[in-house]
């Protein structure tokens, strides 16, 4: 098995592009016939042999100019690639299991279009794409995940059987694609929240027990806080204002490792502190998450759940 990989590697110089863009040179594209481009040239030995056999010779003719067609179709299709440029983009983390779509960014510098280029990965699904004649396009090609962590969806497959179908082009361009990929979140109820011991002192400006007056709403605070018969009074001056509590004990929500099942694998409790972090995010909550070696104190916004989840992601993995 390794060494049909490495004979594939070999032959089809299957390598990772460091210098980019891509460019597409004459010898890293292969062409073969097709099925259909198979049976055009039996077609046109059948059709040889009875012209010869009967001396025809408008048969002779018709021969020829079906053969110098498929001739110039093979040209047309080897050119449809050629000297096509790749710049890779960048893909958005998704969740295990979802479909991951790794953007290409494509540059067309001849005087003619290219038709029906199909970009895959493997085996699984691609995308068609047109480029207008010296001119940019783009393709976003899928790619379902199955699990968590950085995912390299290793080299693209470039084909084409444009424009008769009588042959094949392809190329195998590998331009360093990646995307993160997510724990898959699994739906469980939060675990309560915490309370906050101060040494000495107590915080009472965020407790939730007797209102003490209003302050300027921070970007932090969750709207549930805003004070909106007090923005109404005058809403295209007074800026957002914040309902101020004191005499109640702070809380704090922490997901942590050790609150997950311990019955459950690695995997499991992943995902189930991956949902905590997305229903804590839609409660628009503050947060802190702990994990084995690494901990996150009590945030919220996007910046701070993606720095979770890219934790979870990355956890046990070789890169963090």
């Amino acid at each position: 098995m390794r060494l049909l990989q490495w004979l594939r590697q070999r032959l089809f110089r299957i390598g990772r592009d460091e210098q980019l863009p891509v460019i597409l040179t004459q010898r890293r594209i292969f062409i073969v016939p097709t099925g259909a481009g198979l049976l055009f040239a039996l077609l046109l030995v059948v059709m040889l042999t009875g012209a010869i056999n009967y001396n025809l010779s408008l048969g002779h003719a018709l021969v020829f100019l079906l053969a110098g067609l498929g001739i110039v179709a093979m040209v047309h299709t080897f050119r449809n690639l050629v000297a096509l440029r790749l710049m890779p983009g960048r893909a958005e983390a998704v969740f295990a299991g979802e479909i991951a779509r790794f953007p290409l960014h494509l540059q067309n510098t001849r005087k003619q279009p290219r038709r029906a280029l199909e970009f895959a990965f493997g085996k699984q699904a691609g995308v068609a794409v047109d480029i207008p004649a010296d001119g940019l396009s783009s393709a976003s090609v899928p790619y379902r995940t199955r699990c968590r962590g950085r995912l390299d969806p290793g080299h693209l497959t470039l084909a084409t059987r444009y424009p008769l179908g009588l042959f094949r082009a392809w190329s195998y361009p590998y331009p360093g694609l990646s995307c993160l990929v997510y724990p898959h979140p699994l739906a469980t109820p939060l675990p309560a929240p915490l309370p906050i011991a101060y040494a000495g002192h107590r915080r009472g400006d965020s407790g939730q027990e007797d209102f003490t007056g209003l302050r300027l709403r921070q970007p932090s605070d969750p709207t549930r806080h805003v004070a909106w018969k007090a923005v109404a009074r005058d809403f295209a001056n007074r800026p957002l204002l914040i309902k101020q509590f004191a005499g109640g004990a702070e809380e704090e929500l922490w997901l942590d490792w050790s609150r997950t099942s311990a019955d459950g694998d690695t995997e499991t409790r992943l995902s189930i502190l991956t949902g905590w972090v997305l229903a804590a995010e839609a409660k628009q909550a503050r947060y802190g998450l702990r994990l084995p070696g690494c901990e996150f104190q009590p945030a919220q916004g996007g910046a701070h759940r993606d720095a979770c989840l890219e934790a979870l992601a990355l956890y046990g993995k070789a890169e963090r």
